[in-house]
């Protein structure tokens, strides 16, 4: 009987083993075109980033510009909240993660620089932060976004040509500070413009920079062999 009973206690500790072994650290993440790759912590639920396209890009549900928005870029969104929300992206004490990949139209990329590629989300450099402000004013307003630190600003030079900034930054959104950390690649051709924003709370992200270092570093663009 003992040795019966014991049989099944090593078949459930085994069973346990194995599915504690296949349960992935991270997700694996690839747009839609298979040109931009990151991971993130498996702890990580994925949400529909569609909402999010739309409050960013200020176009409206069902509009022919939001069709063309819509074959041109492609969004991920994912939320570590025990109750995940795409509103956690402008305010949470859990990390927070975005990321898209925008197909550039003509005149896109002849006007494309690295300020632009600062700003591309949020307003970052001063020049756009004044006109987000101006144009909060003018509507009567108060500005969603105060408060503007900039932690660190970094150019990134890649190979093949490709370059980029990683900027990291605080604002005061209600009565909270959030820390994004902001990364936006310009693939070599002027293609294609990928951006991964990573937010949460300031004394959040001040406990976990190190494991968020680690997200936006698998951030980059996919080699294909040939």
């Amino acid at each position: 009987m003992r040795t019966a009973r014991a049989r099944v206690a090593l078949m459930a500790a085994a069973l346990m083993l194995l599915s504690a072994c296949g349960q992935p650290e991270y997700t694996y993440v690839r747009d839609r075109d298979g040109t931009t790759y990151f991971k993130v912590p498996s702890s990580f639920a994925q949400l529909n980033a569609h909402p999010i396209d739309l409050y960013l890009s200020g176009t409206q549900p069902g509009s022919l510009a939001e069709a063309e928005r819509a074959r041109r870029v492609w969004s991920v969104a994912f939320d570590q909240s025990a109750e995940p929300d795409i509103t956690h992206l402008l305010g949470s004490a859990d990390p927070f993660l975005y990321a898209t990949v925008h197909q550039l139209t003509d005149e896109q990329r002849d006007a494309v620089s690295l300020d632009q590629l600062r700003d591309f989300l949020l307003p970052v450099t001063e020049r756009v932060r004044q006109l987000y402000e101006a144009r909060a004013a003018a509507s009567g307003r108060q500005p969603l976004f105060g408060g503007f630190e900039e932690i660190s600003d970094q150019v990134l030079t890649l190979d093949r040509g490709a370059r980029g900034v990683r900027v990291r930054f605080n604002y005061r959104i209600g009565t909270e500070i959030q820390t994004f950390d902001h990364t936006a690649i310009l693939d070599e051709q002027g293609d294609t413009v990928s951006v991964m924003l990573i937010g949460c709370q300031a004394i959040c992200f001040r406990a976990r920079a190190a494991e968020f270092d680690k997200i936006a570093d698998s951030f980059r663009l996919l080699r294909l062999p040939g």
